[in-house]
């Protein structure tokens, strides 16, 4: 083995090191970045996230500068070869990327290109990311001895991004207990000490002198204060409250949902509730809520909406709609291309409790779901 050989594989080695001891996926994949480009000898390289339409969710580069990237101006979507290989889990290496068919041109400001490796990262037979480098150093191309390193380095890379994704799911759940915590300590002390106080300032204001205009003045406002005090703390404590459908009820759930939804994003949120109370079994309550966070979350961060309606309608079966005026989607390209929209998971939890669901999209023609479970 040689020295340079060497060297390749104990870079390698602190890579795997590296990103293993890291707990978030965004420096896992920054650093499998500038480990791809270094080791492949690459001018520039990429690493692309794919998003649930398809498209591209998070795009990190390496040896391109800011100012330039400024000015090539936006983030790559699903096009050329980029596209192909978000959908394809095969590597793509080329000695000339302008020579292939499914090329389709650089922005204004791009630099120039030839020398091309694209590798997926992937876990299950999913692709988590996928790994493009460009322009090999030395002005040659990438060798069947490079995409075989890089390979190596993607297979490191995918145990390294599941078990940080991982680790970010446990935090989030950690959170939500936390502020479960949160919300039950506050209704408990904080809450009752507050109505005591709203209670005792009207109490005071039944014994006080009533020719004491100025202390008559100054009860009403503690009270006026201790009122709306305890109103904001209540609304505090349901923000906190995870929504519990399986106790409280779909329609009630959803409420909750919806308020802090419109407390976070700017785009509005609407709930309409046809007959109330909904109430199917806690199970069907539960999974209808699974359903609609699922397709709110995927209409709030990709569907580029101005508008999203969630309506619930009872009887002897409960239909749950949630659409929004954004971009759509293929759906039938999805399908065959994403395994990250969710929709799989929506239809097993609707016929998990003997339902239906269906998606309505185009693209430019916004997206509706709609999910009919019999209320028994």
């Amino acid at each position: 083995m040689t020295g340079a050989q060497t060297d390749v594989l104990r870079r390698l080695l602190d890579v795997a090191l590296a990103v293993a001891a890291e707990r978030r996926t965004e420096p896992v994949l920054r650093t499998v970045l500038d480990a791809g480009r270094d080791i492949s000898g690459a001018r520039y390289a990429a690493v692309a996230v794919p998003d649930p339409g398809g498209g591209i969710a998070l795009f990190l580069t390496s040896g391109i500068d800011a100012q330039t990237w400024d000015a090539i101006g936006y983030l790559p979507r699903h096009h050329g070869l980029l596209g192909v290989l978000l959908k394809d889990p095969s590597p793509i290496r080329l000695d000339d990327i302008r020579s292939d068919p499914r090329f389709t041109g650089w922005p204004q400001a791009h630099p120039e290109m030839r020398s091309f490796l694209g590798v997926p990262i992937l876990a299950g037979g999913e692709i988590l990311a996928e790994l493009y480098l460009t322009d090999k150093s030395d002005g040659g191309s990438f060798t069947e001895a490079d995409q075989q390193l890089i390979e190596t380095l993607a297979a490191h890379a995918a145990l390294a991004i599941v078990n940080a994704q991982r680790l970010e799911r446990a935090r989030e759940l950690s959170v939500a207990e936390e502020r479960s915590r949160l919300a039950r300590d506050l209704h408990d002390s904080v809450t009752q000490t507050l109505f005591s106080l709203t209670l005792s300032a009207e109490s005071a204001a039944t014994v006080a002198d009533p020719g004491d205009e100025a202390l008559a003045t100054e009860l009403a406002r503690v009270r006026l204060l201790s009122r709306a005090a305890l109103g904001e703390l209540r609304t505090l404590v349901d923000t906190l409250q995870e929504p519990n459908a399986e106790h409280d009820g779909l329609a009630a759930a959803l409420r909750r949902r919806v308020a802090l939804l419109q407390r976070v994003h700017d785009v509005p949120v609407e709930l309409t509730v046809d007959d109330d109370p909904v109430r199917g079994s806690p199970t069907v309550d539960r999974e209808l809520t699974r359903i609609a966070h699922e397709a709110l979350a995927n209409a709030l961060q990709h569907a580029q909406a101005s508008r999203v309606r969630v309506t619930v309608s009872g009887g002897d079966s409960v239909r749950l709609v949630i659409e929004d005026d954004g971009r759509g989607f293929d759906l039938d390209e999805t399908r065959r291309s994403s395994r990250r929209l969710g929709l799989t998971s929506m239809r097993e939890r609707a016929a998990a409790v003997g339902g239906t669901l269906q998606v309505h999209t185009a693209p430019g023609q916004g997206t509706s779901v709609i999910v009919e479970v019999p209320a028994d």
